[in-house]
C-alpha cells in the first residue's frame, strides 16, 4: 500500500457542485420543491403548474413567509414564538377598525380619504411592534421562558382581536389597502418585466462585488466559468418567474368590467397580464432587508453569536436582554405586516384570520434549516420552507384531500425535516 500525496501543482479534482460552491442543503430543498410540484402536476392532470395556480400559490405563501423570516431570528437565539397567529389577528383587527370606524369617528376622516389606509397600516405596525417588544421585555428582563410568554400571548391576543371588533367581520376594507393582498394589486406585464431586469442586474452586480471582495482579501474564489454559470442560473430563475406570472392573463370578463367602469369598450384583440403581485414584491423587500440585517449588521452578528453561545455572548459585552426585546419587537412588526397582506387578500377582517399560522411559521423556519438548538438559520431557507408547505397544502386541496389529513401530512413532513436536519449536521460534524 503506497501513500498518495497531493502536490500544489496537481490539486485534487473537485466535483461540479463543490466547484460551484452550491449549498447542498439548499439544493436538496429546491429538489424537494420541484418534486412536490411535479407529483401534484401529474395528479391534477397538469393543473398545478399552470400560470394561474403559480400566481395563487405565491400570494398564498407571502403572509406566512414574511413571519417566517422573523421566526428565524427568534429560533436562532433559542427562543420560540407561539403567538404570531394571534398577534396577526389583533393587528388585523386594529387596522380594520381604524379604517372603518376609529379614524372616521375620532378624526372626522371620510371613507375614500387617500390617507385612511396608510394611517391604518401605520397604526397596525406600531401596535404589532409594541406588543412584540412587550413580549421581549417579559422574556429578556423578567426571564419568563419564551414558551410560556408566547403561549399566553396565543390566548390573549386572539381574544383581544375578538373584543376589538365585538366578534364581527369587518369590511370591505379600503381599495388601496386591498392592493396589498394579491390579485387586486399587481405591477402589470410591462413593469413586471422591468422589475425582473433590474433584479437580474442587481443580482449579477452583487455576485461580482462578492467575488471582488474575496479577491481583495486573498480568499479563494470560484473559477470564472463557475461564477458565470451561477449568475446565469440566478438570472434564468428571476426571469422565468416573471415570465410565469406574466403568462397569467386577465380574464376577458374582468377586462370588460374594468373598461366599462371608465365608459369604454375593450379594444378588439386586446389582452393584459396580472404580472408580479405587490404582496410578493413586499416579501422580496422583506427578504432582502432581513438578509442584510442577518449578514451585514452588528445586530445580525449579535443574534447569531447569542444563539451559538448565550453565555459567551453576554461575557463578550452583548446586551442579550435588550437584544431579545429588539428581536421580538421585529417579530411583532413582521406579524403586523403579514396582517396587512392576509386581511387585504380576504378584503375584510375575519376573527379566524391567522389560526394555526404559528405552527405554519415555525414549521417553515425549521423545514428551511433553522436549528431549534440555536445559532443556525437562513432567511431564504425559511421562505423556501414556507413555499414547500404551501405547495403541499395547495396540491392536496386540488387533489381533494380532506383538511385533517392535510395537517397530518404537514406534521409528518415537519418531523422528517427535523430528522434530516439532525442527520445532515451530524455528518458535517463528522467531517
Amino acid at each position: 500500500m503506497s501513500d498518495q500525496t497531493v502536490s500544489p501543482a496537481n490539486p485534487p479534482r473537485r466535483s461540479l457542485l463543490s466547484t460551484l460552491e452550491v449549498d447542498t442543503r439548499l439544493l436538496g430543498m429546491i429538489g424537494a420543491f420541484v418534486l412536490v410540484c411535479l407529483v401534484f402536476n401529474v395528479l391534477t392532470d397538469g393543473r398545478f403548474l399552470t400560470p394561474r395556480n403559480i400566481f395563487n400559490l405565491t400570494i398564498q405563501t407571502v403572509s406566512v413567509a414574511i413571519m417566517a423570516t422573523g421566526m428565524v431570528f427568534v429560533i436562532v437565539t433559542r427562543h420560540i414564538d407561539l403567538s404570531v397567529g394571534s398577534l396577526l389577528a389583533t393587528c388585523s383587527a386594529i387596522m380594520a377598525m381604524l379604517q372603518t370606524n376609529w379614524l372616521l369617528s375620532t378624526f372626522g376622516l371620510e371613507l375614500g380619504n387617500p390617507a385612511l389606509p396608510w394611517l391604518a397600516i401605520a397604526g397596525g405596525l406600531i401596535a404589532g411592534t409594541l406588543i412584540g417588544a412587550f413580549n421581549g421585555w417579559l422574556i429578556g428582563y423578567l426571564t419568563i421562558p419564551a414558551f410560556i410568554v408566547t403561549l399566553g400571548g396565543l390566548l390573549v391576543w386572539r381574544n383581544v382581536g375578538w373584543y376589538l371588533t365585538n366578534g364581527q367581520t369587518i369590511g370591505p376594507l379600503d381599495e388601496t389597502f386591498q392592493a396589498f393582498g394579491g390579485i387586486s394589486g399587481t405591477l402589470g406585464e410591462t413593469w413586471s418585466w422591468i422589475f425582473g431586469v433590474i433584479a437580474s442586474v442587481v443580482a449579477v452586480i452583487g455576485l461580482y462585488n462578492a467575488r471582488r471582495t474575496k479577491i481583495g482579501h486573498d480568499f479563494p474564489v470560484k473559477p470564472a466559468w463557475a461564477e458565470t454559470a451561477v449568475a446565469g442560473i440566478v438570472v434564468a430563475g428571476i426571469m422565468g418567474f416573471i415570465w410565469m406570472l406574466n403568462s397569467y392573463q386577465i380574464p376577458e370578463r374582468v377586462l370588460a368590467r374594468d373598461f366599462a367602469a371608465q365608459g369604454l369598450e375593450v379594444p378588439e384583440g386586446y389582452s393584459a397580464a396580472y404580472g408580479l403581485p405587490i404582496s410578493v414584491l413586499l416579501l422580496i423587500g422583506v427578504a432582502v432587508a432581513m438578509t442584510i440585517i442577518a449578514s451585514k449588521t452588528r445586530f445580525g452578528r449579535y443574534i447569531f453569536a447569542t444563539g451559538g453561545n448565550p453565555d459567551a455572548a453576554e461575557l463578550s459585552g452583548i446586551n442579550t436582554r435588550l437584544l431579545t426585546v429588539k428581536i421580538f419587537a421585529l417579530m411583532g412588526f413582521l406579524c403586523a405586516l403579514s396582517a396587512v397582506v392576509a386581511s387585504a387578500r380576504l378584503s375584510f377582517h375575519s376573527n379566524d384570520i391567522g389560526i394555526l399560522d404559528e405552527l405554519r411559521v415555525i414549521a417553515a423556519a425549521v423545514i428551511g434549516g433553522t436549528a431549534l438548538s440555536g445559532g443556525i438559520g437562513t432567511i431564504y431557507g425559511a421562505i423556501l420552507g414556507a413555499l414547500i408547505m404551501q405547495s403541499l397544502q395547495s396540491g392536496m386541496a386540488m387533489v381533494g384531500v380532506d383538511a385533517p389529513f392535510q395537517n397530518i401530512v404537514v406534521g409528518f413532513v415537519l418531523v422528517v425535516a427535523v430528522l434530516i436536519d439532525i442527520i445532515y449536521r451530524k455528518k458535517l460534524g463528522a467531517h
